[in-house]
């Protein structure tokens, strides 16, 4: 997310439409992304979410208070930060609702081009709004703490999903609303005998694992690695096998240590940070992969077709090749 909507969002305190939180105010800001700056007289204690395992650490060692879900209730005040999904924007609005006691403020802002305007105007259906502001691209709204009929309806529109008849998923993740055809293109060229010790970077809510364990491969351990914690959680219910007992690594690979090696890899790693397109972020997954195969180990990954991973992959691999192909991705197998 672009740094416009956290400025967005203290800005209401800036511009003296709001009062500064007291000293003693304990405030839930829901959505913490890193960069953030506040205001002169902020001094409220602030207790921050974010489930995204690169920001989560960031925020961490800049001292704050982080969790990767909301805990605790009573607040005194709430923030939330909008971005593109507008089922976990009414989520996290319905979790300030929940969390915060009676009178307290619920400010929430995003950036014009995610769609707040639109959800500025749902919101103000279900819990009538103090006022708006516009500023840096985007508008921040508050109201003060509405009803549990407010938070009701907005978990009742936004309810878990399943796809495909047996996948638990929630707005906000990745392919949240359907199997992404990428993961399927690889799920379909896996050799039929995969074996021994796998990973499954970038995992997820589970779908590749899922569809793994179901196989006679001959499997002796599945592990599983996400940054994103709610991703990670619906795979624990997604991914179950009597075969093999699956662990889950909440973890970011471009930083975080992979402690076991692996005699086989599979990934859909992501290439997008926000709106822009980062195929770095792929690059270092792929070096990620070498390091955590054993010698011997085969990579399996899908990606599209535009992005230029041959390179890395001739680098971090003694072989690689290209397997499979349709009108959008392709598919590389390498050998350590």
């Amino acid at each position: 997310m672009a740094a416009e909507p956290l400025k967005t969002l203290f800005h209401p305190f800036e511009a003296e439409a709001l009062p500064l939180p007291r000293k003693q105010a304990r405030v839930l800001f829901l959505g913490a992304e890193p960069g953030f700056r506040l205001p002169d007289g902020f001094d409220a204690a602030l207790h921050l979410v974010q489930g995204f395992r690169p920001h989560f650490r960031s925020l961490q060692a800049a001292g704050y208070t982080v969790t990767p879900r909301a805990e605790g209730s009573g607040f005194d005040a709430a923030l939330v930060l909008a971005g593109r999904h507008r089922g976990q924007n009414e989520l996290r609005i319905a979790e300030a609702i929940e969390r915060i006691m009676p009178g307290g403020v619920i400010v929430v802002a995003g950036g014009k081009e995610d769609g707040i305007d639109s959800l500025r105007k749902r919101i103000d259906v279900l819990a009538p709004l103090e006022a708006h502001l516009p500023k840096h691209h985007g508008v921040a709204f508050w109201f003060r703490q509405a009803g549990a009929e407010a938070a009701e309806a907005l978990r009742a529109a936004n309810p878990d999903l399943i796809v495909e008849g047996r996948f638990r998923t929630a707005p906000g993740m990745f392919s949240f609303d359907r199997v992404d055809a990428g993961s399927k293109l690889l799920l379909d060229s896996l050799p039929a005998g995969l074996a021994g010790h796998v990973a499954d970077f970038c995992a997820g809510w589970g779908y590749l694992a899922a569809e793994m364990v179901e196989r006679p491969t001959g499997l002796a351990g599945l592990d599983l690695y996400e940054a994103d914690f709610e991703a990670l959680e619906a795979a624990k219910v997604n991914v179950r096998s009597a075969a093999v007992e699956p662990r889950f690594f909440w973890t970011d690979l471009l930083t975080d240590a992979v402690e076991r090696r692996y005699d086989a890899i599979v990934m859909n790693p992501p290439f997008h940070s926000g709106r822009a397109a980062e195929p770095g972020i792929g690059s270092g997954m792929i070096r990620a992969a070498s390091k955590a195969l054993k010698p011997g180990g085969r990579l399996f990954m899908v990606a599209n077709r535009q992005l230029p991973y041959e390179q890395v992959l001739a680098a971090a691999f003694s072989s690689h090749a290209e397997v499979a192909r349709d009108g959008m991705f392709k598919v590389f197998s390498a050998r350590r």
